[in-house]
């Protein structure tokens, strides 16, 4: 039997509803994320990058901000839409070094004869104001840079194109060769010095050097040298770490006889030693799964030794530690929830104690300075929205944290799903840990629908922190009133190394399936979820796992498959790591036991799927080949046992950058959800606008005596104005003149606009009335776009041509210029009509009184206009709770 226990108590998961506004897939395409934060070495300011989608330029752009540590307003460094990256202070802290492949504005154009070297380079920006400007020109761009002293960077950049190479560009040939080592230009060490504009060459490795990290006092450097371009496909030669002491020229090789793949290399403030981070794992030479051990070298003896954490499932990724004065800051993995420690210098190791205080439990992202006073960290659970907070840091304790740096502040105003790390006994009948979203509308004792979100990796995991991407866009399943299941199935990292390793050497998608399903049945059980309304979706291995699933049940109404495997033993050829993954987890390859790839691949079950299929690839994916998506897709086409659509998104890779191509992931998935798992879709035409007077001439068909509503945050409002013919039903004494039951009902006073929501709310047994002032008054503004005097006159009626006009329109009759509700183009999503113009419309003043808001037939736009709308110009529409 499975069991579901629920741990801990979610932060708060639902905003005041008074404050709550829908969900929009703009939402989250157009949210902003702050990182990349870096601080003076006294501890004074920082600077960081913000990034969002430009609707213009149609992807993501990356600008620089620099704030004050000790209180003050955020400066903005940068604009427009090139990307910034990697900010970096010199070491006196008056200028900022970043990474951007921004043109210079004397430049030729990109392409243009002369137009100069290309890719990223080294920009500077004064901290006390002015305009960045341009000192590096390599003919390849930048790759990795550190600042030696206030006028000297040391720089990791391509060497010069060799005659073979310019030979290739005049010739305009684009050909590729694979894993050509004989002409891939090696990556080496550069002094630059700013003034002057000075570089000088370094080194003469023949390999490429992929990360340069510099000590505080610029006397050494360690870099990261790519020795095989197969590397990531089979991992058989590792990447070497070096040191080089600059002032005397020299370098050497680091860890050559261990069984050691150092990253993330942190110095310690007084440049004596470095941390660094190195996966372990029980295979001989694959990394696939793995656990962080910590290590440390000191420079003046030359040795390494492995730092003690005493704590099994190691460091929560290979950046979990910030160095303090005396020691070190470390996220430590476990599972969803990685634990904050410091870790303090104690003879020849280290003494640990948890950190306490502010927000303890849920840190992420340490940045400390270099006196180790105060931290900046990333506040955040799965129901609560990033903040970089700043507080206070003495020993283990945290305190007196306030924001540092706020993003997203249009979020507070939307509604929340609440959230709570679940567990439940899976595959092998050992536990597995997920996170679980509460449908916004929940309401204890019903049963809802479940869309089971699957993480990809398979050694990745999803932790307690607020998350909302193309992938995986939780709010808007909740929002459709669904329970999302996200589970850290068997083979995901900050379990542990034997939960990592379960699913390797032949074991692959045995258990993560089970995991799922276990899991499902777990909250089916607890009673939260209805069985018949069950749906799967994912990215990458997520992808997967729901494919899986799809071969091995039928009671999933609606799967997405977003650049997922159905094939191994294409895979291991045409993806970029295709080697070294299939051999990891499927512990040997296709040409050594093609059977064992045929059993693993979904492609030869798919006469088996029935689940209505939505599959997603981007045209040059190499981690999983766009081939897989076609496989998929032909196999389902060919057994016609499942609905299926294969959407392939043009230049992306593994996972969709443009705005366009991410807008159409979300709404074609919505909408594939909406008709198999929701079943709410409707099958409208593609040629017809929502917000169009003929989609509201069809609404208006079907509508009945009572009026329409639209949800509009905690309410729903009327998607029209209260007609004629409708408030005739109330009552019958009303004239309404043959044609115009669908004009809106004029002339109705304040009190007779109430008795109208009193009659419909008995008639219905639902609650009517009329909207607040406070409800309505953002949204009851005229518009040009609307039926107002302007749109009749033909001009934008100034107040003096509506008095020459006023006896015209008098003579015209009561209401004369009014239309049928809907006539003209409705706002929003689920399109609201006439809330610009026709008839104006009573709502509730704060003191109770009636009051006419928006615009009318009768009057101009003019916003300084005073004049009121005639009685007959006034209607009302109504709002349901």
């Amino acid at each position: 039997m499975n069991r579901l226990s629920l741990i801990g108590l979610a932060c708060l998961a639902v905003l005041g509803a008074a404050a709550a506004e829908k969900w929009t897939v703009e939402d989250l395409l157009f949210q902003e994320s702050a990182g990349s934060l870096e601080l003076s070495r006294d501890g004074k300011l920082a600077v960081y990058i913000k990034s969002r989608m430009d609707r213009e330029k149609g992807e993501s752009v990356s600008n620089l901000f620099m704030k004050p540590t000790a209180g003050g307003d955020e400066i903005t460094l940068t604009r427009g839409k090139d990307n910034y990256s990697s900010p970096r202070f010199s070491p006196d802290g008056k200028r900022i070094a970043f990474l951007t492949a921004r043109k210079a504005a004397d430049a030729p154009a990109a392409g243009a004869p002369g137009s100069g070297p290309t890719g990223m380079q080294i920009w500077l920006i004064d901290t006390r104001g002015g305009e960045p400007w341009q000192v590096t020109r390599f003919e390849r761009g930048v790759r990795s840079y550190g600042w030696i002293d206030d006028n000297t960077l040391l720089i990791a950049a391509p060497e010069d194109p060799t005659l073979h190479d310019q030979k290739v560009k005049e010739r305009k040939d684009t050909s590729q060769v694979v894993d050509d080592e004989d002409h891939a230009a090696p990556v080496r060490l550069f002094k630059f010095e700013i003034k002057g504009s000075k570089a000088t060459r370094l080194t003469t490795n023949s390999d490429r050097i992929t990360s340069v990290t510099v000590s505080p006092d610029g006397k050494y450097a360690v870099t990261v040298h790519n020795r095989s371009l197969a590397e990531i496909f089979n991992q058989k030669i590792k990447p070497v770490v070096f040191l080089h002491e600059l002032a005397a020229g020299t370098s050497k090789q680091l860890f050559a006889n261990d069984k050691l793949y150092p990253r993330g290399f942190e110095w310690t403030p007084d440049s004596k030693s470095f941390y660094f981070a190195a996966p372990y794992t029980t295979h001989p030479y694959l990394y696939n799964a793995s656990i962080n051990l910590l290590y440390s070298y000191d420079v003046a003896s030359g040795r390494h030794q492995k730092i003690e954490l005493d704590w099994e499932n190691g460091l929560g990724g290979y950046g979990g530690i910030t160095p303090a004065p005396d020691g070190f800051l470390a996220l430590l993995a476990n599972g969803a929830r990685n634990k904050v420690a410091r870790y303090t210098r104690s003879g020849s190791g280290y003494t640990r104690q948890w950190i306490e205080g502010d927000h303890a439990t849920n840190m992420m992202g340490l940045t400390l300075p270099d006196d180790g006073s105060f931290v900046i960290y990333t506040h955040t659970t799965a129901s609560v929205p990033a903040v970089q907070m700043i507080a206070k840091l003495s020993g283990n304790k945290v305190t007196e944290a306030k924001p540092f740096i706020e993003t997203n502040a249009g979020w507070k105003k939307k509604p929340i799903a609440k959230t709570e790390l679940v567990t439940w006994k899976g595959a092998l009948d050992e536990q597995v840990e997920g996170i679980l979203y509460y449908p916004h509308n929940y309401q204890a004792g019903r049963k809802y629908p479940l869309v089971v979100m699957i993480h990809g990796g398979p050694h990745g995991a999803d932790m307690d922190a607020f998350s909302e991407r193309m992938g995986y866009p939780h709010q808007l399943f909740a929002q459709r009133g669904a329970f999302i299941l996200k589970p850290n199935y068997h083979g995901s990292s900050n379990y542990g190394l034997k939960f990592g390793e379960s699913i390797s050497g032949g074991k692959y998608n045995d258990l993560e399936w089970i995991d799922v399903e276990t899991g499902v049945d777990a909250l089916i059980a607890k009673g939260l979820v209805d069985p018949k309304m069950l749906g799967v979706l994912g990215w990458s291995n997520g992808s997967i796992i729901s494919i899986e699933l799809t071969t091995r049940t039928t009671r999933y109404k609606a799967a997405g498959a977003g650049a997922g495997d159905v094939n191994y033993t294409s895979d291991w050829g045409n993806a970029s790591f295709g080697d070294a993954f299939n051999r990891y987890y499927l512990g040997t390859s296709p040409l050594e036991n093609p059977e064992l790839y045929q059993k693993k691949s979904a492609l030869f079950r798919m006469d088996k799927v029935t689940t209505p299929t939505i599959i997603f690839f981007g045209t040059e994916d190499k981690n999983v080949p766009t081939e897989q998506g076609w496989q998929h897709y032909r196999a389902l086409q060919h057994y016609g046992k499942a609905p299926v659509k294969f959407i392939l998104f043009p230049g992306e890779p593994h996972g969709p950058r443009k705005l366009v191509h991410q807008q159409r992931k979300i709404e074609e998935e919505l909408a594939w959800f909406d008709k198999y798992l929701f079943e709410t879709k409707t099958d409208a035409s593609e040629a017809l606008r929502k917000d169009s007077p003929l989609a509201a001439a069809a609404l208006l068909a079907k509508q009945g005596d009572v009026p329409e509503t639209v949800e509009r945050g905690p309410i729903h409002v009327g998607r029209f104005e209260v007609t004629r013919a409708q408030y005739k039903a109330f009552d019958a004494a009303y004239a309404v003149k043959p044609g115009t039951e669908n004009y809106p009902a004029g002339g109705v006073t304040f009190d007779k606009a109430k008795a109208y929501c009193e009659w419909l709310s008995k008639k219905t047994g639902q609650k009517y009335r009329l909207g607040t002032e406070e409800e309505l008054g953002s949204m009851l503004k005229a518009s040009k776009s609307e039926n107002t005097l302007d749109a009749w006159a033909g001009y934008a009626v100034n107040t003096d041509d509506e008095r020459r006009l006023a006896s015209m329109v008098d003579g015209l009759g009561d209401g004369a210029l009014l239309k049928a509700v809907g006539s003209f183009a409705g706002t929003g999503e689920e399109p609201v009509f006439d809330l610009g113009g026709n008839a104006a419309e009573w709502v509730t003043a704060k003191d109770g009184t009636g009051k006419v808001l928006g615009g009318s037939a009768d009057r101009p736009v003019d916003p300084k206009s005073a004049s009121k709308a005639r009685p007959s110009y006034v209607g009302f529409r109504i709002v349901r709770e």
